[in-house]
């Protein structure tokens, strides 16, 4: 584990993947390597959960620190094709942290849970020393509900169409300029359309706009290594070659300038709130549809085909392994102190 950023497959299939406890029969989907969720049955319904870090950055402001944790957390599980509907959350605080700043936080997600119908059932909340920003506790998120309206993430079937929303480098553009913008020698007009990104950082809505609309078989959001880090883990995941054109995917203004700036490759720097689906063929229109009028920004951008890996533009390319927004970002922190 000498690298930055979350463990590789070989690190979790030699350490993490053969120690799982015990095996249950109600388990439906156990944990693999660039997979977003698990799942087990409870009762005859299906019970998707997901676990990710609360990741609270003061220098966003704390409510749009807050919003971005709490969308980070509801993401993974809401890739399952479930509405979210439980939250236990656990903050392991630094002790410099004041009551005010906690308030605003927790308002924050209060504020964002009830807009999704998700119910707060458990949790921790103290300060210790030893804690820092930005990784402040974890949150384990929950979606209940009828096991034959999940979305596997290894149901990608060749013939399937591969969608895409908000295309790369979401996230690295809009933490990059809102954290940096006073290093970014580019205009004023780049500069505000990149921090336009921001809120663009959950694919929340993304999810459960298209599982409601259509035949969805996989979907996986582009979290750590971005598009191309997505493509490889979501082909390996279920088995088949994704075969896509990288010109028909779409690029949010303030992307690419922001991360020539940061030197950093758009298709492999992480991208919290793009995603990736593949879709049965006679549904792909109907999903874009149903994303246009939600006023999401998606496209059509290729074939889940048989066979393995993924190509771009005809160019096999491999998972990127480490993503390069956690150098960018640690290297621009120094110039700013």
């Amino acid at each position: 584990m000498d690298k930055l950023g979350k463990v590789d497959r070989a690190f979790f299939e030699e350490y993490i993947y053969p120690h799982l406890g015990a095996e249950r029969d109600d388990v439906m989907l156990s944990p693999q390597h660039g997979v977003d969720f698990g799942v087990f049955e409870v009762g005859g319904e299906a019970v998707a959960t997901a676990t990710d870090p609360i990741f609270i950055m003061p220098s966003l402001g704390f409510e749009r620190a807050a919003w971005f944790a709490f969308h980070i957390v509801m993401s993974d599980v809401a890739v399952s094709g479930l509405s979210p509907t439980h939250l236990a959350v656990d903050f392991n605080l630094p002790p410099e942290i004041t009551d005010e700043e906690f308030e605003t936080i927790w308002t924050t997600f209060d504020r964002e849970a009830k807009k999704l119908d998700v119910s707060v059932v458990t949790g921790h909340t103290a300060r210790y020393a030893g804690c820092n920003y930005p990784m402040v506790g974890g949150a384990n998120a929950m979606a209940v509900g009828n096991p034959d309206d999940i979305v596997r993430p290894d149901g990608a079937r060749p013939g399937d169409r591969v969608l895409i929303t908000k295309g790369p480098a979401v996230e690295a553009t809009g933490l990059l300029s809102i954290q940096f913008e006073e290093l970014m020698e580019l205009s004023e007009e780049t500069v505000e359309n990149a921090k336009e990104r921001f809120y663009d950082m959950s694919p929340v809505e993304d999810a459960l706009v298209a599982a409601d609309a259509g035949t969805v078989t996989a979907m996986h959001d582009a979290t750590e290594g971005g598009v191309h880090g997505a493509l490889v883990e979501m082909a390996h995941a279920s088995g088949v070659h994704l075969d896509v054109s990288r010109n028909s995917v779409p690029v949010l203004p303030g992307v690419l300038p922001t991360c020539e700036f940061f030197d950093i490759d758009p298709w492999e720097s992480i991208s919290e709130g793009t995603l990736l689906l593949s879709v049965a063929p006679e549904d792909a229109e109907v999903v874009l549809s149903a994303l246009s009028a939600a006023e999401i920004p998606a496209a059509d951008i290729g074939e889940v085909r048989d066979g393995d890996g993924v190509t771009v533009d005809g160019n096999r390319i491999e998972h990127p392994e480490v993503d390069p927004f956690w150098g960018a970002f640690e290297e621009y922190m120094g110039r700013s102190e």
